[in-house]
């Protein structure tokens, strides 16, 4: 664009000699010159403040490196590349049979175990029937103890013979303390059924709970088997076929799924040169594919930080000579296209020139407007590479 100006101001100069016959000495040139210098750099000084430009811009996008949550061998894709898709489209199945299989037996695991509960239920109604019986077993060893050795008390205050011997007496008492230690035994068996039985985890037996939850990773893993699209979008360069083998480890995508919903134009522009654009500012932009042609634009917004200022955790201390910092900071501005450009072949990552008009010295940017179509013009003129 600089060049664009001396040439205009080359060619009013030549045209003001001839027409004015303006003779050609040591005092006209230099002084033409010297004023074509200052005139020229005045312009380009103003312009750049307030209506600053670039050629610098793109139309940039992301991409969504697609890797599958689970191993196995691809079956099927139904995508072809760069047609359009819809978000969950099916892009690739894995092989189900494997997944199908490990839910099924979960499913019996799970079923086993809730089988296992209701048998721990009727453990434990039989435990609970088990102390019933041994008390009462224990209730009637001492009632008969009571009754013989009551009779050999009274035997022995009315000064008669015991209708009982001694022995048999101790024998009942034996078998009295015996039944009472088998109440006990009953008892903690009951007690270790009625644990066994109402042990939960959110009201849910441990062993059905956790299988429960097998369950559920055994079917997020069988639907993982099919592999979804994550946005609008399309697949380009597409290579995956049947038979090849998807796999999470190593992070290796299989395909490369393209965001169309997330194409943005970012015009990178010197860091002097953004000090008085605003958010809403006008824009136009002269993208190269499109010779001749200004679209409308609007100033979205201002990327508030520099590819050179990034730090990131590392084992190695900033250098601040490394290459990547040394070079020209640029500052980013996202704009809007407002103009419909559907009709025209634009691709992502298509490279554009931007023009932002600030409300500052508004009759300079009559001139970047001028010379932003020149540019555009000249566009019309490439070599074949």
């Amino acid at each position: 664009m600089d060049l664009l100006l001396i040439l205009t101001y080359t060619a009013i100069a030549y045209a003001t000699f001839k027409i004015f016959k303006i003779p050609v000495n040591k005092w006209t040139v230099p002084t033409a010159m010297l004023g074509g210098i200052v005139l020229i750099a005045g312009l380009i000084l103003m312009m750049s403040y307030n209506h600053p430009f670039t050629t610098d811009a793109r139309i940039y996008f992301t991409t969504t490196p697609v890797l599958p949550t689970v191993r196995g061998r691809v079956v099927e894709v139904p995508v072809s590349a760069n047609v359009p898709l819809k978000k969950d489209d099916v892009l690739f199945r894995i092989d189900p049979r494997p997944f199908e299989y490990a839910v099924e037996a979960k499913r019996a695991a799970l079923a086993e175990a809730e089988q296992n509960v209701l048998e721990l239920g009727a453990a434990f109604g039989a435990a609970t029937s088990a102390v019933e019986e041994a008390s009462a077993a224990r209730d009637r060893a001492k009632q008969a103890f009571d009754r013989s050795y009551q009779a050999n008390e009274a035997a022995r205050q009315a000064g008669r013979p015991l209708p009982i011997t001694e022995l048999q007496v101790e024998n009942q008492r034996g078998v009295y303390i015996g039944a009472e230690a088998a109440v006990m035994t009953a008892l903690a068996r009951a007690e270790q059924a009625r644990i066994a039985y109402e042990a939960e985890i959110g009201g849910v037996n441990p062993t059905v709970a956790r299988l429960q939850a097998e369950l559920k990773d055994a079917e997020y893993e069988l639907d993982q088997t099919t592999v979804r699209a994550p946005a609008d979008g399309y697949v380009t360069q597409l290579f995956l076929r049947p038979g090849a083998m998807a796999v999470p480890l190593p992070l290796r995508p299989v395909m490369v799924y393209v965001n169309s919903e997330d194409m943005v134009l970012g015009a990178a522009f010197i860091e002097n040169s953004l000090q008085r654009v605003i958010v809403g500012d006008e824009a136009e932009i002269a993208f190269k594919a499109v010779p001749g042609r200004i679209f409308k634009g609007r100033v979205k917004a201002l990327v508030n930080v520099i590819a050179q200022g990034e730090l990131q955790p590392t084992g190695a201390l900033v250098d601040p000579s490394a290459p990547e910092r040394r070079r020209p900071a640029l500052g980013i501005a996202m704009i809007d296209v407002l103009d419909d450009i559907s009709a025209y072949q634009l691709p992502g990552g298509i490279s554009a020139e931007v023009a932002i008009y600030t409300a500052h010295f508004h009759h300079i940017g009559v001139l970047r407007r001028v010379l932003l179509r020149m540019s555009s013009w000249m566009n019309f003129v490439f070599l074949v590479h």
